[in-house]
């Protein structure tokens, strides 16, 4: 073994020189490029992946908890905090988080243009830390200690059509028998950059819905559930289902928003063909790479045989000169990797449209175990097909390969 890795670094490619020479960097080329676009993507598709599902929980939760209702009503009917769920959610470990929320239905008049709108009634209880990263001018809702606050959040969307600005009043008229108004005062924009929020919904205070609906003080349209651990959301369907009323219904908000999370799941199918392609093209260099340096070192081979080296040793010496290349080509691609990934993590140099991204940058997400995996990978599958070329050598008779010109 050591006299194998001994010669495969005496003919590595820094002593080659012209045509063979060219063919290693070539090699050690594709290879760096090959796990360099690969991470890109991964980072690039874990950036979406975790960008637009933390700005639909951070506005939704993972679950939603209502009662069951006939049709498909913008508001919901009533449900209290005295029930069995909103009692017992504490005790389970899993569970990170629950708030209310209510929603009504209204039309919101600025000075010159209306807009039919769903006002998301939320109380002190809603978790305003993960929400921030969405506010893009002013603040939050301040809740009143006694009373309904007359403070709501626009979207940035819904504020531009009808030319109103943080600061400004506004009169909402809610659908209702008989019809009702508040005069509201806009303190924040929020933009999500989705179609599903920025469209439609404003965000104001719980109690505002409760008054107009005649509800009680323990009264709520429902609840929002946030889990410790949400990358397998499945997972918590049935301990949720044990601890909720006869009365109320779970909904997995992938399942609400399946089109965007659909979307997202599509993007995984894009990048695994893209890793195969890569993987091969990369083993089919180093294939390739390898044929050309043992027919460079037919001499030596034939020398090496006629001293008494075994077929085995001789293999060993191509293989491991095979991996040398594939290891240099992996620090110069898992370099221009990481510096792309933090250059844009850093400064957002990449923008996107986003009307068609749902956000304004290339986002960029860091999961070492995917790159360490990548890693392995193609290492592995690479190594292994050093074996192929490898083969060849036992063909190799001494006496011709020692006059082979």
């Amino acid at each position: 073994m050591k006299l194998s890795y001994f010669i495969a670094k005496r003919i590595s490619f820094k002593r080659t020189g012209g045509f063979t020479g060219t063919i290693h960097r070539i090699a050690v080329a594709s290879v760096a490029i090959g796990i360099a676009i690969s991470l890109i993507s991964f980072m690039i598709l874990g950036g979406f992946q975790n960008e637009i599902s933390n700005k639909v929980f951070s506005f939704t939760g993972h679950f939603q908890v209502m009662r069951f209702m006939s049709g498909n009503a913008f508001e919901e009917s009533p449900t209290t905090k005295k029930s069995d769920f909103y009692r017992e959610f504490q005790s389970q470990d899993y569970i990170a988080h629950v708030q209310t929320f209510a929603h009504k239905a209204g039309l919101l008049k600025g000075d010159n243009e209306v807009e039919g709108v769903l006002m998301k009634g939320i109380g002190p209880d809603f978790d305003s830390l993960a929400f921030k990263g969405s506010i893009k001018k002013g603040r939050f809702i301040a809740f009143a200690e006694d009373g309904a606050s007359n403070e709501v959040l626009l979207s940035t969307k819904i504020a531009n059509k009808l030319l109103l600005d943080v600061g400004d009043r506004v009169t909402m008229y809610f659908v209702q028998d008989p019809p009702r108004f508040r005069r509201l005062e806009i303190v924040g924009l929020y933009e999500t950059l989705l179609e599903n929020f920025d469209d439609k919904i404003i965000i104001g205070d719980i109690q505002t819905i409760r008054n107009l609906n005649g509800w009680t003080e323990d009264q709520v349209g429902g609840f929002e559930i946030f889990v410790n651990k949400p990358s397998n959301l499945g997972q918590f369907v049935d301990p949720l289902y044990d601890i909720l009323d006869y009365d109320l219904k779970l909904i997995k908000v992938t399942d609400k928003y399946m089109e965007i999370f659909d979307w997202l799941q599509l993007l995984n199918n894009n990048v695994y063909i893209f890793l195969g392609l890569i993987l091969f093209v990369a083993a089919f260099n180093m294939v390739s790479i390898l044929f050309i340096l043992i027919m460079e070192r037919t001499q030596m081979i034939g020398i090496l045989k006629a001293l008494g080296a075994k077929n085995s040793q001789i293999r060993r010496i191509f293989v491991w000169n095979g991996i040398r290349i594939i290891g240099r080509g992996l620090l110069i691609g898992n370099a221009i990797a990481l510096g792309f990934g933090f250059l844009q993590d850093k400064f957002r140099l990449i923008p996107l449209d986003p009307e068609n991204y749902y956000m304004s940058f290339v986002p960029i997400f860091w999961n070492w175990p995917i790159f360490i995996v990548m890693n392995v990978m193609v290492l592995t599958v690479t190594s292994l097909v050093l074996f192929i070329p490898a083969m060849v050598i036992s063909n190799i008779q001494p006496i011709r390969a020692i006059r082979f010109d």
